[in-house]
Formats: C-alpha cells, structure tokens, sequence
C-alpha cells in the first residue's frame, strides 16, 4: 500500500441559525470582514495546534478549510462554537459538519508513460493535453474521484468525501497499471 497524505479537507457547517457578521467579526480577533468585498467574516484559526482558515456567514453557515486529518475540522468548529457562545452567539449545540472535498497526494514509485495510460485507460475517462497542462486527469466512478497523474509517478486524488475512498480509490488504481504493465508487481 503506498502511502496517501492528506494535503487538505474542507468541509461545510451549520453553527448557528444566523450571525451578526460585525459581531463575529469583533470577536474573532485578527479576523477580516469587509462586505464590500466578501459577505462573509474570514478568520485564520491558529490556537490549539490548528491551522485552519473559516469562512462564516450571515445564515449560520460556515466553510472551514486548511486541516489536513478530518478531526481538525471537528476540533476547529468546536472551538468557534465555544469561543462564539462565550460571547453570547447563540450557536447549535451539535453542528452539523459535512466534509465536502478531501485532497490527497500519493507517489506510486514509478514513473508512468502518461500517453500511453491515457489510452489503456479508456479515453471518455480521462483528459489528457500535455501542451496545455503536464498531468493527465482520470475519472473513477466508484469511489468517485478526480485523479491527476504525473510522469514522475505522483498522484492527486481530490473528490473523496472519506478517507477509505480515497484509499479505496489508489488501490483500485494502482493495481489497474499494474494488471496493463505500467506499474510492477
């Protein structure tokens, strides 16, 4: 099994029924909000070992991206929602959390003739144009996902709601090239 690194997960979440934007703005210290500009208050999470970045609107709503483990979404909307009630935002007491896209990138320790998988492959599954961009992307059906693959070898993989997809969707992969001949055994 080659190893998968999680490069990053976003996801989307109902904390509240609604926000005062230029409270949450207040409270959120360091956070930006110009709506003008963005309707939303823009704010870097950086306690507690996060590095997340959040998008909080008006309806409740939030998009938090930037994690690289599916737990740090959790550990970043439970954070929000402590720092926010404590300053009197009435937040849900379970916010509903979607993960929307995870990316990942692996290396399958080979490098690959990328034209001549785009034709093994099966040509209404891929788009392949190296004058215009070097990667050829590939689209799984099950588990759905977007692969970009490299002469190198390196692969990534976005679309996957879930890790084991995203698991799930390298080994069948990978041992798809490796049934045509284009990875070894």
């Amino acid at each position: 099994m080659t190893d998968i690194n999680v490069e990053n997960v976003v996801a989307s979440a109902t904390l509240g029924e609604s926000f005062d934007l230029d409270e949450v703005h207040e409270i959120l210290e360091g956070s930006e909000y110009d709506p003008e500009k963005f309707r939303g208050v823009i704010y870097r999470v950086r306690d507690r070992g996060l590095k997340t970045s959040v998008l909080i609107f008006r309806s409740g709503k939030m998009v938090c991206t930037g994690a690289t483990k599916v737990e740090e979404i959790d550990r970043t909307v439970a954070y929000l929602k402590e720092v926010l009630s404590k300053e009197d935002q009435a937040v849900l007491d379970e916010p509903e959390v979607t993960v929307q896209n995870i990316v990942a990138t692996t290396d399958l320790g080979h490098p690959l003739n990328l034209n001549s998988v785009a034709i093994s492959l099966g040509l209404e599954r891929i788009e392949y144009e190296p004058e215009q961009f070097p990667g050829l992307v590939f689209r799984m059906d099950e588990p759905r996902l977007v692969m970009l693959f490299f002469g190198s070898g390196k692969v990534v993989c976005t679309g996957g709601k879930r890790i084991e997809d995203i698991q799930r969707g390298i080994e069948k992969i990978s041992l798809e090239l490796v049934q045509t001949g284009f990875l070894p055994k």
